[in-house]
C-alpha cells in the first residue's frame, strides 16, 4: 500500500517507502535502516500523543516487546515513546497474518495445523518465560512468516510482575479471544489468560471461526463467561488438547509448558475442518510465499454444532504423554545397548573411553554481567574444556567433573554469535569486548591465554565483517599453531603465533573489498565481498581467495553466484549452500556450490526443494535442522536428499560427529543423537536449561570428549553426561 498525502516522509531517520496497515491505535510503515534492512515502524495516531494513560501503556508496549525480541516475535530495533508522535521499530516479518490467510484460502488442516499449534505454543512459553503476559492473541496478531508463525504487537501486555493499567472506559483486549478474567476482572489476568486466547485461536485456525459465536460482542463475552465452546469441527486429536485450554477457570488450564508437551505428541496428520459440517472452508495452506501485509480482520463467527461438555485439565495426561516418549526414547537406546541390529553394534564398538574418573555434573560459568545472552561454546582436549563467549573469553573445566581451573571474563556485551575462536596444545583464544564505559579500547579484540594458568598472553583488535561476507560470526580462526583474523581497522588478514602474537604475515583485502577468513580442512580462503554488497546487506558476488598458509599470499579469484554460506570439505572440495532471496527477504538454502581449489571450478547443484533452518556438515554430509526440529541429510555432491527425521529438539544446532553417532542439540540443552546412516532416532534427551527453542543459524552446541558429551545451553549452563547413559526425556 502506498504512502498517502498527509504521511511522513520519515520517522525517527527511517525513510518511509509503504503504508503496512492502519488500527484504532496507530499506523504502521515499512521503513528502512540505513544498511537497506526493511523494518515496520508503528507511529501512534496523534491524538493519542496528549493521552497520559496511553503514553505509559505505549512505554509498557515498548518495554515487553523489547523483553521478548526472539525467535517468535519481531525483534525491536528502535523506539521513542517520549516524541511527540510516539513511534516503534521492529524487524520487518514478511507473511500474511493467520486471519488473511483463512479469509483467503480456509482454515488450516494436518501437518500444518500441527506446525502452527507448536509454533504458537512455543512463543507463548517464550513470551511467558520472559514474564510478559501477551492479553491479545487474535488471528491478526499472527504472521505466517516463512520461519513459522509470529505473535505481533504487544500494545495490551503487561509484565507479569506490574500492575495492570486499565483505561478509563475502554474494552483492552478482542472479545472473541478474550479469557473469562479478562471480560470480568481485568487486574487478575495472568499467563493463563493467554492460553485460553491460544485455545480460541486454534479453533479459529482449524475451522475458520471461533468457539463462541453471536452477532454481538455482548453476546459473545456472556458465552465466553458462562457458555461451554463448539468445538464439533475441531479435528479430534486437537479437540483433546484445546478443551483443557477454553476452562473457565484459569487454574484448570495447562501452562505454556504443559501445553507444548500435549502439542508436540499430536499426530501429524490431524485433519481438517469436517468439509460437510458447519464452519468448513476451503482447503488451508500455511503461508511460505512473502507477501506484503495488508489488515484483514478476522473472518465473520459462527455458531458450531456438536458442543462437548468441558473437561478439567489433569496433569496426569502430562505424565502419561512424557512417559510414552520416554518408553521410544528408552526402547532406541536399549536396542543401541544390547546390539540389536548390526549398526548398534559399530556405534559401541567405535566409541573412545570416557576421561578418567568422569561422573555426569552440571555447571554455570559466570561472565562479567549477569544479563549476557547465552554465547559459550566449547572445545576439548584430553581432560581439559575450553569454553568462551558472552561474558566470558576464555574459561578452562576439566572434563571428568565439570570443575573449574580459571575463567578469563569480558567487561562489555558481546555481538551475536562470538564465540570462543579455539585452542591450540599451549594457548586458549576468545574474543574481548571493550566494556560500555571505555571508549578508549578497541571494540573487539582477539585475546590469547595461557592453556595452563589463565594467564593473559597477548591481544590485538579485530574486526568484525565476516557475518555480512559469509553468513557466520568467524573473523579468527586457529589453523595448526597460529590465529589467523580480521585486523581492527577491517583492512587485512593477519597471521599470528597463537602463543606469542607475533605477526606471521599479514595480507591487505583487495581493492574496495571486506575479507573473511574460511578454513577448508587442511586449506584457507579468504571470502570477500565490495563494501558495496555489504552496506547494501546484498552479497550476491562473493569471490574466494585460496590464502597459501605459509605467506598468505593470495591465489586467482574464483568467482561464486551467491549469496552463499561455507561449510566445509568433501571430496578436497569446498562446499557452500547457497541461499535463497526473495527480494531482501531470506528463504533458506536452494542449492549446493563446490568449490575445486586446483582447478577454481565452482560446480552447482540444486537442492530438490528450499530449506530453512540452521546447516553444518559433517564427514562429508551437509546437513540442515529445522525450527520444528525436522533435521534432513544431504549429499553435497549432488544435492539429493540422503534421508529426512523428525526430532523433539526444535531449533537445534550442529551436527557434531563422535562415536559413530550425530548430535544435535538447542539452547535448552536438549539434545538429540542420530545415525548417520539413516538418521534413525537412538535416543534424546530431555531440556536442562530454561532457553528459547527455534533459533536457527547458531554454531553447535556439543562437544565430543572421548564417551562423553558436553553441552552448552542457556544462561552459561554447561552439562556433560556418558553417551550410552543419556538423560531421560521427560
Amino acid at each position: 500500500m502506498s504512502l498517502r498525502a498527509g504521511d511522513p516522509a520519515e520517522i525517527g531517520g527511517y525513510p518511509l517507502e509503504a503504508r503496512l496497515g492502519s488500527g484504532g491505535m496507530g499506523t504502521v510503515f515499512l521503513a528502512r535502516t540505513a544498511s537497506g534492512r526493511p523494518v515496520a515502524v508503528k507511529l501512534i495516531h496523534r491524538h493519542f500523543a496528549e493521552d497520559d494513560e496511553f503514553r505509559i501503556r505505549f512505554r509498557q508496549e515498548v518495554a515487553a516487546a523489547r523483553r521478548v525480541s526472539g525467535a517468535f516475535t519481531a525483534a525491536v530495533v528502535d523506539a521513542d515513546p517520549e516524541a511527540d508522535q510516539p513511534w516503534m521499530a521492529t524487524a520487518y516479518i514478511e507473511g500474511r497474518t493467520l486471519a488473511q490467510h483463512c479469509a483467503a484460502d480456509g482454515p488450516l488442516s494436518g501437518a500444518k495445523l500441527r506446525n502452527l499449534a507448536i509454533g504458537l505454543a512455543e512463543a507463548l512459553r517464550d513470551i511467558h518465560r520472559a514474564g510478559v503476559v501477551h492479553r491479545d492473541l487474535k488471528p491478526s496478531n499472527v504472521v505466517l512468516s516463512p520461519e513459522g508463525p509470529r505473535v505481533i504487537d504487544f500494545g495490551i501486555s503487561r509484565a507479569a510482575d506490574q500492575e495492570t493499567l486499565t483505561m478509563t472506559g475502554r474494552i483492552i483486549g478482542t472479545p472473541p479471544f478474550m479469557s473469562p478474567e479478562q471480560l470480568q476482572s481485568p487486574r487478575d489476568v495472568g499467563p493463563r489468560s493467554d492460553v485460553f486466547s491460544l485455545g480460541t485461536l486454534l479453533v479459529y485456525a482449524a475451522t475458520g471461526s471461533g468457539p463462541f459465536g453471536a452477532d454481538s460482542p455482548y453476546l459473545m463475552a456472556y458465552q465466553v463467561v458462562h457458555e461451554e465452546p463448539s468445538l464439533g469441527a475441531v479435528p479430534e486429536a486437537l479437540r483433546a488438547v484445546v478443551e483443557p485450554c477454553l476452562a473457565k477457570e484459569p487454574g484448570e488450564r495447562p501452562s505454556s509448558d504443559e501445553l507444548l508437551v500435549l502439542l508436540r505428541n499430536l499426530p501429524v496428520d490431524l485433519g481438517g475442518a469436517d468439509a460437510a459440517g458447519p464452519g468448513a472452508g476451503r482447503p488451508g495452506d500455511m503461508a511460505t510465499q512473502h507477501l506484503s501485509p495488508t489488515p484483514v480482520g478476522p473472518g465473520a463467527a459462527s455458531t458450531l454444532g456438536g458442543r462437548r461438555p468441558r473437561h478439567r485439565w489433569r496433569p496426569a495426561l502430562a505424565v502419561a504423554v512424557a512417559v510414552a516418549a520416554i518408553g521410544g526414547s528408552v526402547a532406541a537406546l536399549n536396542a543401541v545397548r544390547s546390539g540389536g541390529d548390526d549398526r548398534g553394534k559399530s556405534v559401541a564398538a567405535s566409541e573412545a573411553p570416557l576421561p578418567d574418573g568422569f561422573r555426569p555434573w552440571r555447571k554455570v560459568v559466570l561472565g562479567g554481567r549477569e544479563d549476557i545472552p547465552d554465547e559459550l561454546r566449547c572445545v576439548a582436549r584430553g581432560d581439559a574444556v575450553y569454553c568462551g563467549g558472552g561474558g566470558v573469553v576464555a574459561a578452562r573445566l576439566r572434563a571428568h567433573d565439570g570443575s573449574r581451573v580459571w575463567t578469563v571474563k569480558s567487561p562489555g556485551v558481546p555481538a551475536q554469535g562470538v564465540h570462543l575462536v579455539g585452542a591450540t596444545g599451549d594457548a586458549v583464544l576468545g574474543y574481548r569486548i571493550a566494556a560500555e564505559d571505555d571508549p578508549g579500547s578497541p571494540p573487539t579484540e582477539v585475546v590469547a591465554v595461557d592453556a595452563t594458568s589463565g594467564r593473559e598472553l597477548w591481544s590485538a583488535p579485530s574486526g568484525a565483517q565476516s557475518q555480512a561476507v559469509t553468513g557466520r560470526t568467524q573473523d579468527a580462526v586457529v589453523l595448526g599453531s597460529a590465529v589467523v583474523m580480521v585486523d581492527g581497522p577491517d583492512s587485512r588478514l593477519e597471521a599470528r603465533d597463537a602463543h606469542s602474537g607475533a605477526v606471521r604475515w599479514a595480507t591487505p583485502f583487495p581493492g574496495g573489498t571486506q575479507c573473511a577468513p574460511v578454513p577448508a580442512g587442511p586449506r584457507l580462503f579468504a571470502m570477500c565481498a565490495t563494501r558495496a554488497e555489504i552496506d547494501a546487506v546484498a552479497v550476491r558476488h562473493p569471490t574466494l581467495y585460496e590464502v597459501d598458509r605459509a605467506s598468505g599470499k593470495l591465489g586467482a579469484p574464483i568467482a561464486v553466484d551467491g549469496p552463499a554460506v561455507p561449510m566445509g570439505v568433501a571430496g578436497g572440495t569446498l562446499v557452500l549452500l547457497r541461499e535463497h532471496l526473495d527480494g531482501v527477504a531470506w528463504d533458506g538454502y536452494d542449492s549446493v556450490a563446490r568449490v575445486d581449489p586446483a582447478s577454481r571450478e565452482v560446480t552447482y547443484s540444486r537442492l530438490g526443494r528450499t530449506y530453512a533452518g540452521t546447516p553444518g556438515m559433517a564427514d562429508g554430509t551437509v546437513y540442515v535442522s529445522g525450527q520444528t526440529g525436522l533435521v534432513t541429510a544431504i549429499d553435497p555432491s549432488t544435492g539429493r536428499q540422503r534421508w529426512s527425521r523428525q526430532t523433539d529438539v526444535e531449533g537445534a544446532s550442529g551436527p557434531v560427529a563422535g562415536g559413530g553417532r550425530l548430535y544435535f542439540s538447542s539452547a535448552t540443552g536438549r539434545v538429540v543423537a542420530l545415525s548417520p546412516h539413516d538418521g534413525a532416532t537412538l535416543w534424546t534427551t530431555g531440556p536442562r536449561a530454561d532457553g528459547l527453542t527455534g533459533e536457527q543459524g547458531a554454531s553447535p552446541r556439543v562437544t565430543v570428549a572421548g564417551r562423553a558429551v558436553i553441552v552448552a545451553a542457556a544462561k552459561n549452563t554447561l552439562f556433560a553426561f556418558d553417551t550410552r547413559k543419556p538423560p531421560r526425556a521427560g
